[in-house]
């Protein structure tokens, strides 16, 4: 299981929490969360399989591929936010 990404950003004075994590190879997912005011407001899953060619047990092989993921899907749901795309 790789460690994950938290970022606040402020928009139009609304306080936005982004937490993105790998929730490990039992669950094989990637996910982000989107809070406001501590309730989440969106959440967006990426199974493994869309950025593996194979899964493998060993979470060392797998390592650089899923760190590139959690950064990429992390800073993708911080652009839509900025963009306005998610806002609540």
């Amino acid at each position: 299981m790789e460690k994950g990404y938290n970022s606040d950003i402020k928009i139009y004075g609304d306080l936005y929490h982004v937490q993105t994590e790998d929730w490990g190879p039992d669950l094989k997912i990637l996910i982000t969360r989107v809070f406001k005011n501590g309730a989440v407001i969106k959440s967006f899953k990426t199974p493994y399989q869309s950025f593996l060619a194979e899964v493998s047990s060993d979470p060392l092989y797998h390592r650089p591929k899923l760190r590139e993921a959690l950064r990429h899907q992390h800073k993708k749901i911080l652009d839509l936010l900025q963009s306005g795309q998610i806002l609540y």
